[in-house]
């Protein structure tokens, strides 16, 4: 018969309890609006014992950011098989499974939350741009970008930063159209940057002959001609 004894948790198995607690937590509400007591009871544990593993909600709440950017930065991982609008599209989709189960959190990492301009904070956020930056260049099997790539890359992780911001705010535009767009976005930003350089065109032309004719690069191709005729 069981005597019903729960186990007493390690200190770090309490630190990651309560890390997973409060970005929980954060996920449904802005993490200026969860309190400790909330977490301490979420977790079944008093609020000093709380700041017996944290020294205030500051730490805890950039430890929570920082298992969020891990997490964030992990959706951009994808083998390297088949063509790159569809490798795209599966990052995208669960680029955007991420900040439709983690919408205030999300946010609270992009923006700073209550920890806005310090250098933790900022940290995460450009280690989440950094890895995703990364993962795209292996994407393209380029090791040193050209300048031009360089801006084509960040500047196309930005964008989705700021259309997967604004989607939250009402989510107005249904999700599935929003990472097609983006996917196309990418396509748009290469090409643009390509009639400007040589060794862009070489590149864009290479991932362009290895798309299938169904593909989300065909398919904006398909679009643009509707539009011009």
């Amino acid at each position: 018969m069981s005597t019903g004894v729960r186990r007493r948790l390690g200190v770090e198995e309490r630190r990651q309890q309560l890390i997973g607690v409060a970005l929980e937590l954060f996920s449904r509400r802005s993490p200026d609006e969860v309190s400790i007591d909330e977490i301490a009871s979420a977790a079944g544990i008093s609020r000093p014992l709380v700041y017996h593993y944290f020294p205030g909600k500051l730490s805890l709440y950039e430890a929570a950011l920082q298992r969020a950017a891990d997490e964030l930065a992990a959706r951009f991982v994808e083998p390297h098989e088949g063509p790159l609008g569809a490798r795209l599209h599966r990052v995208m989709g669960r680029y955007f499974d991420f900040v439709d189960e983690h919408g205030p959190g999300f946010s609270a990492l992009m923006r700073g939350g209550p920890a806005v301009g310090s250098s933790t904070t900022n940290a995460l956020v450009d280690s989440v741009r950094q890895a995703a930056y990364v993962q795209i260049l292996s994407h393209l099997g380029v090791t040193d970008p050209p300048a031009r790539l360089e801006l084509v890359v960040r500047s196309w992780i930005s964008l989705a930063e700021s259309t997967a911001l604004i989607w939250l705010d009402g989510r107005r535009i249904p999700r599935e159209e929003l990472e097609s767009q983006l996917v196309h976005d990418f396509a748009a930003l290469a090409s643009v940057s390509a009639a400007y350089d040589t060794e862009m065109g070489a590149l864009l032309r290479r991932i362009f002959k290895e798309e299938p004719a169904d593909g989300p690069f065909a398919d904006l191709a398909g679009r643009l001609l509707t539009l011009a005729t």
